[in-house]
């Protein structure tokens, strides 16, 4: 075999192996990003289960800190109050909200009607044609 194709099947391979590793770091960026973005949605209210077993609902959440007050226990046992770092969520009932892209953002910005302003050409034709409507006609 000649020593040329050996160089092209080696650099195919190369090359396969390139794209690989690519697709896998981006995949694996979009699921870090995906589980912060589910920890930034847990709220007052949820239900959270930590890497430590602890289940409770969220209290307060502190963003500066990065932490939540999980209240656990119930009403005959009494309840606790135990404070966590948020990366200690292991599963949650939070739901992250899409977001909305900014197309659609821009276009409901316009949509909405300002009451502060003159009625429109279109208004004044119609009231017009339905004063010409109330006049008798003679003829």
């Amino acid at each position: 075999m000649p020593s040329w194709v050996l160089g092209v099947i080696l650099g195919a391979f190369i090359l396969i192996l390139i794209v690989w590793m690519i697709f896998s770091s981006k995949k694996r960026k979009k699921q870090e990003q995906d589980a912060q973005n589910l920890i930034n949605a847990v709220g007052p209210g949820n239900k959270v289960k930590t890497i430590g077993g602890v289940c409770g609902i969220v209290v307060e959440v502190d963003n500066e800190e990065n932490t939540f007050i999980l209240e656990t226990g119930s009403e005959t046992s009494g309840k606790s109050y135990i404070k966590f770092d948020k990366q200690a969520i292991y599963q949650t009932d939070a739901v992250v909200e899409p977001p909305k892209p900014e197309a659609e953002e821009s276009a409901a910005e316009q949509e909405q009607p300002e009451t502060s302003e003159a009625p429109t050409v279109g208004n004044e034709e119609g009231a017009e044609k339905q004063e010409a409507s109330e006049q008798p006609e003679t003829k």
